[in-house]
């Protein structure tokens, strides 16, 4: 499965991973700290088999907690050799910098392992996919949807999906040859 980062869901990864689905998704790009020019959190490395996370400075962020967010289950790391760091400003703006681990992270990781090993899957997906959309969206003009409700919406958009697809076919086979393929 290929989709851009509008779709990326962390529960859906992990329910794709369980029913054995490969998914190629590229991680949206939210970090307020890197907005804040301080380190995002791929600065930081997790340690396995000591449950902690390794900050720039070589600091480590051992385990203290776990919480409930969003009927996530997070894991809280920190340390508080922050307050002594000589790049605590590129870091934190806090006491010290707290990292959170969701318990089912490694499905996140091998997910971005997978893309960063097939970069070109999200590029193949954005030219065969994102053109057709651009089409639909031109031929729909500024106010998109002319109908309310999501029966007439949903009619609408299908017709407009049949309408490409059929200008597509013409394209391809011609006008002749897809007359004939219907009336079969």
């Amino acid at each position: 499965m290929v989709a851009d980062r509008g779709y990326y869901r962390s529960e859906e990864l992990r329910d794709c991973e369980a029913a054995n689905i490969t998914t190629y998704l590229p991680k949206p790009q939210t970090s307020g700290n890197q907005a804040k020019g301080q380190f995002g959190r791929d600065a930081f490395h997790y340690i396995a088999e000591d449950d902690e996370y390794e900050c720039p400075a070589g600091q480590r962020l051992p385990y203290h907690m776990t919480t409930q967010d969003k009927g996530r289950r997070l894991h809280c790391y920190w340390t508080f050799k922050c307050r002594m760091c000589a790049i605590k400003d590129q870091c934190t703006t806090g006491v010290h910098r707290k990292m959170t681990r969701w318990e089912h992270e490694t499905v996140l990781e091998k997910a971005q392992d997978r893309l960063d090993r097939s970069p070109d899957a999200v590029r193949v997906r954005r030219a065969t996919v994102e053109h057709p959309f651009g089409t639909l969206k031109a031929w729909m003009g500024s106010t998109h949807f002319l109908t309310k409700t999501l029966d007439r919406v949903s009619t609408e958009m299908s017709l407009h999906v049949l309408a490409y697809n059929m200008k597509r076919m013409m394209n391809i086979v011609g006008t002749k040859s897809l007359i004939e393929a219907i009336g079969a």
